[in-house]
């Protein structure tokens, strides 16, 4: 029998009436003949509201303290999904990350997988049990509760389906597929119905929410497809990232479009530094970062979404007493990606000039072989996404 693991976000369990629809879901699939293991987040608006409660206590709580409680989120719903399958007349099984296997470095609140060792989940399902496992947590290897930073869950899903060595992954939200950029920032955006590894990876770096970025990666290297659908409609087709050649693809060369999409950060941490440079690539860590002619010897400048960062201020603080060059200030970053966008310079000098013609002045630029970026200030994002749109994917 072949391994479903499907992944549930927020979004599709901010209340009971979601949450049984969520467990209706699991066990349709599970009567189409699959095992299957669900990977949850917490509840709706679950994981803000503990962190608000800490934050009523303290300004700077350890954080430790902050993955003991926040973990608790997605415990909360991997026990109610539990109970609503089991009253639906199947067996299941709720586990943390822990429990899963799911083994970190010793990061609080940014941990990484370092290993899987999946056994119990084998366990359950060789008895027949639909597996409900804690999204966006591990324990460390000093056994020490952590979390996987924003979009974790996502890392989770894929990291356990590649120990499974199931073909595929699921993930199921509020919204049908992928677009070509926020249909909520420009309304033209058109859903994409496959995407390469490589472009989702692009994608998730400079500001796509669908997917984690570290997800996408487990799931490039472990030539994993991820499908992409909505919870309301799973029958839906969605959007599948996978490895190979696409019809979309095909399409997108005939009609010269240079773009597959444009994503964006709206509110990130702009850092330049010259000479306190290492100090400041130590002080950032693993933590991911778009770079802006960023040169170990030379320094130069990049950006930290402020999603990613607990604590702005004493961020802020700490990077400025690296020393008196380092200078950080809010900006947005907007990106275009497509495959060898950023091999045509005659792309990047077009995408400057109808951005300033928008009265949107790039502060920044970073080319990659599949994308380009600009820095720009926060309050223009949506304008030069709108025409940035226009020009690369319309």
């Amino acid at each position: 029998m072949d391994v479903r693991v499907q992944k549930y976000g927020g979004s599709s369990l901010a209340d009971l009436e979601r949450l049984e629809h969520v467990a209706d879901n699991i066990v349709e699939t599970c009567r189409q003949g699959h095992d299957v293991v669900a990977v949850v987040s917490a509840m709706g608006d679950t994981t803000d509201e503990l962190l608000d409660m800490a934050e009523e206590l303290s300004s700077d709580p350890s954080r430790r303290e902050l993955d003991m409680l926040l973990s608790v989120g997605e415990r909360i719903t991997m026990s109610l999904i539990s109970v609503a399958i089991q009253e639906r007349g199947e067996d299941a099984i709720s586990l943390t990350g822990s429990q899963s296997g799911i083994i970190t470095t010793h990061h609080h609140a940014d941990a990484r997988i370092m290993d899987m060792r999946p056994f119990r989940v084998q366990d359950e399902l060789a008895m027949d049990n639909i597996v409900v496992v804690a999204g966006y947590q591990g324990v460390s290897y000093r056994r020490e509760v952590t979390t996987l930073g924003r979009g974790g869950s996502d890392t989770t899903a894929v990291a356990l389906a590649a120990a499974l060595d199931a073909d595929a992954c699921e993930f199921y939200s509020d919204v049908d597929g992928i677009y070509s950029a926020d249909p909520d920032t420009v309304l033209s955006a058109d859903q994409l119905l496959e995407l390469s590894h490589e472009e989702m990876l692009e994608m998730a770096r400079s500001g796509a929410k669908v997917l984690n970025e570290e997800a996408v990666e487990f799931a490039r290297r472990s030539d994993i497809a991820l499908y992409t659908k909505k919870t309301s409609d799973p029958d839906s087709r969605g959007t599948v990232v996978r490895t190979g050649d696409f019809e979309d693809r095909v399409q997108r060369a005939e009609s010269q479009t240079p773009a597959t999409a444009v994503s964006h950060i709206r509110e990130g941490l702009w850092i330049r530094a010259e000479e306190s440079r290492q100090a400041v690539t130590s002080e950032i860590g693993e933590r991911r970062a778009l770079l802006f002619d960023w040169d170990p010897h030379r320094g130069g400048s990049l950006l930290l979404e402020l999603d990613d960062l607990y604590g702005v201020d004493q961020w802020v603080e700490r990077l400025h007493a690296l020393g008196d060059d380092v200078r950080c200030e809010a900006a947005g970053v907007i990106s275009v990606v497509g495959e060898g966008i950023g091999r045509h310079p005659c792309w990047l000098e077009q995408g400057r000039e109808v951005l300033e013609e928008a009265e949107v002045s790039p502060r920044a630029t970073s080319i990659d072989a599949d994308r380009l970026s600009w820095i720009v200030d926060s309050s223009s994002v949506e304008r030069g996404v709108e025409v940035l749109h226009a020009l690369f994917v319309e």
